[in-house]
């Protein structure tokens, strides 16, 4: 008797268990890929949100998909979340917040890391859209980009500029980079690819042509950076990065806003939503502080003295 009682006991509390978990708040976070950069966003989220009150597990459920690089298996994350009726969605980069935002009219979304909501047609305007979506951009200015590589890269006359035709951000990036570039006298040279695996051939491409490459957060190319960073060293054309991650990976600086910064907006404006505010009222969030970040390994490598000035100011020396 005393066993049974027992059992009985035991699955009253699983059965109780099971029952809470089913009615704490489901956030749902995707990424079209891992790697650092995006990992760090993600680690914001998450903090922030668990500072706010949210912790996984206690008091909401927090589920995370990787569609590791594919844009269908995205499509497919957006559906799943959506049917599992999320009560809100975090989707970080545009080519994971796209799919998101055409599968739900109803449910809140959050997207992360978008340069240019607009233009990769989540939002109308920066302003409160009035539907179920709002977000945090990471979109940083091209001019002190641009300043950093000429005062690393003596001469710079030409720069290159490597990207996934399939990135919408990529495409704006570049459409900046080319107005400022002009701007300076410096010419630009584009290298659209279609896979990772093609990032390496890309970069050799451009030997001979440009004294510095250039990359955006471009997802394809962040996640495969060793093979660009390999080639780069082959051809003896150091690169110049958009985030602090990458820095660390190899890159020779970026001027960048912080991704764990991202991350904790981002999470800001998700706990906002779960405490009860519509998405639709909260505008797209900027975060426009940029710090720099140098290698010196990687300078040494390519023959280059960092001036003095840039290693005071710079935040991160790798």
């Amino acid at each position: 008797m005393k066993t049974c009682k027992t059992l009985l006991v035991s699955a009253l509390a699983i059965f109780s268990l099971n029952s809470l978990a089913q009615e704490l708040p489901n956030v749902a976070i995707t990424a079209i890929v891992e790697h650092p950069a995006l990992d760090t966003i993600r680690k914001g989220v998450v903090d922030q949100l668990e500072k706010e009150g949210f912790v996984d597990g206690k008091t909401v459920k927090i589920n995370f998909q990787s569609a590791q690089g594919s844009t269908a298996t995205a499509a497919q994350i957006a559906r799943k979340f959506v049917g599992d009726k999320a009560t809100v969605i975090i989707p970080i980069s545009t080519p994971s917040a796209q799919p998101v935002v055409a599968a739900t009219k109803t449910i809140p979304i959050v997207y992360s890391a978008v340069t240019d909501p607009v233009a990769a047609k989540l939002v109308k305007s920066w302003e409160p859209s009035g539907t179920n979506v709002t977000g945090v951009s990471d979109h940083k200015p091209m001019q002190p980009q641009l300043e950093l590589a000429q005062k690393l890269v003596s001469n710079l006359q030409s720069i290159g500029y490597v990207y996934s035709a399939g990135e919408v951000n990529s495409a704006i990036v570049l459409e900046e980079l080319k107005e400022v570039a002009a701007k300076a006298g410096i010419k630009v040279v584009p290298v659209a690819v279609q896979r990772s695996a093609d990032i390496g051939t890309a970069a050799r491409s451009l030997n001979g042509e440009v004294q510095a490459i250039y990359i955006s957060e471009d997802n394809a190319v962040v996640s495969a950076y060793e093979a660009l960073h390999k080639a780069a060293l082959e051809i003896k054309v150091p690169v110049i990065a958009s985030d602090s991650d990458t820095v660390k990976r190899g890159a020779l600086a970026a001027y960048a806003v912080n991704q764990y910064d991202i991350g904790v907006e981002t999470g800001k404006v998700a706990s906002r939503i779960l405490k009860g505010e519509k998405a639709g009222n909260i505008p797209t969030h900027e975060v426009s502080k940029m710090s720099l970040s140098l290698n010196q390994q990687t300078a040494k490598e390519f023959g280059i003295s960092i001036p003095e000035p840039l290693k005071i100011e710079a935040k991160d020396i790798f």
